[in-house]
């Protein structure tokens, strides 16, 4: 077995990602560490170990060291783990990276695009990494079908680890070696990355599909239509087709469309059913990556001049009033042309 008993994973963010990784990763025999931006959620997870109001579930090992010292947590890490949201992780990492030792690996679990800058987490890990510990980093990223609450139930998932540094995806394939989990390696990070965000685009546009009511050949049709576009952006930019026909592609976006735990397609679902955008944040406790994701590859894909209609229609019910049906009506009298998957 690869795995070394001096390996040492600071994982920062005390999310569903976050406590799922800690779980399997302690599980291996991997020591592991945690750190959140939220004092008394760390405190609280440090006394209870569990969050049963967050991950019914998850009951975090003796082993795992929960601090908000970042000192603590990250000074003698030889990986580091973003569990961090997308739009989040900018601020929260420049408060603490300057605490890891130069050239550590780095690993983002995180699934979006910042706004403005419109650069992948990995791309701002970094960037951070490169400017506050002098050197650059290994970047690594983790992502597929990963519904939190299955992974804190121990049911058996599939991942993708990727990685430029393929010895680094490795590495990471190997500290997840746990039984319910099975990962795999690639050499297309900024294609898993692109899938790992669009998906929740389209995830939202699912939801919607299920609000209205309107039908599971509707749904299929948005899948495999989404994906054209999810693959039209990406080969714009790089990735590899194939990327988006495997486990990071289409095997999360299937997940996040259809299960009932996916927060963009629940948030799309209530808003199908009449609800705003306003009144499901100002309820919900869990961030909702795929609204701001929406923007920045609403401003992505005109960047690179490329045709996303689902993407634009969700774009245009999320911040510019349009009714859902509506968005679908205008969807179904486009054009005729023939099929593409690109």
């Amino acid at each position: 077995m690869k795995n070394d008993p001096q390996q040492h994973v600071a994982i920062i963010g005390t999310g569903q990602m976050g406590l799922v990784m800690a779980d399997a990763m302690a599980c291996r025999g991997v020591k592991v560490s945690i750190w959140g931006p939220r004092p008394e959620t760390v405190q609280r997870l440090a006394s209870e170990r569990t969050m049963p109001d967050r991950l019914p579930g998850v009951e975090l090992d003796p082993s795992v060291v929960v601090s908000s010292d970042p000192v603590e947590v990250l000074g003698e890490a030889t990986h580091a783990l973003n569990a961090i949201p997308t739009q989040f992780i900018r601020s929260t990492w420049e408060k603490i990276l300057e605490h890891a030792q130069p050239g550590v690996p780095i690993i983002s679990t995180a699934k979006g695009i910042e706004n403005d800058t419109l650069m992948r987490p990995s791309e701002v890990l970094g960037e951070l990494a490169e400017r506050r510990l002098g050197r650059r980093s290994p970047l690594a990223v983790l992502s597929g079908p990963t519904i939190a609450t299955e992974l804190a139930r121990r049911l058996p998932a599939v991942l993708v680890s990727a990685s430029d540094d393929i010895e680094l995806a490795g590495e990471i394939q190997d500290l997840l070696d746990v039984p319910w989990i099975r990962t795999y390696t690639l050499d297309d990070p900024l294609g898993v990355e692109l899938a790992g965000a669009t998906k929740n685009v389209i995830a939202l546009a699912a939801g919607m599909v299920d609000g209205l009511g309107i039908g599971d050949n509707a749904k299929s049709a948005l899948l495999a239509r989404g994906l054209a576009e999810i693959a039209r952006l990406g080969t714009s930019l790089g990735a590899r087709l194939e990327t988006f026909f495997g486990i990071a592609g289409v095997g999360d976006l299937a997940t996040t469309c259809f299960s009932p735990h996916g927060r963009n397609r629940t948030c799309g679902e209530a808003i199908g059913r009449g609800e705003s955008l306003m009144e499901i944040q100002a309820r919900s406790t869990d961030v909702v990556e795929g609204v701001a994701t929406t923007r920045s590859v609403l401003d992505l894909a005109s960047r690179e001049g490329v045709d996303m209609p689902i993407t634009s229609a969700v774009g245009s019910i999320l911040f510019s009033g349009t009714s859902p049906r509506d968005a679908i009506e205008d969807l179904m009298v486009r054009a005729l042309r023939p099929e593409a998957l690109q």
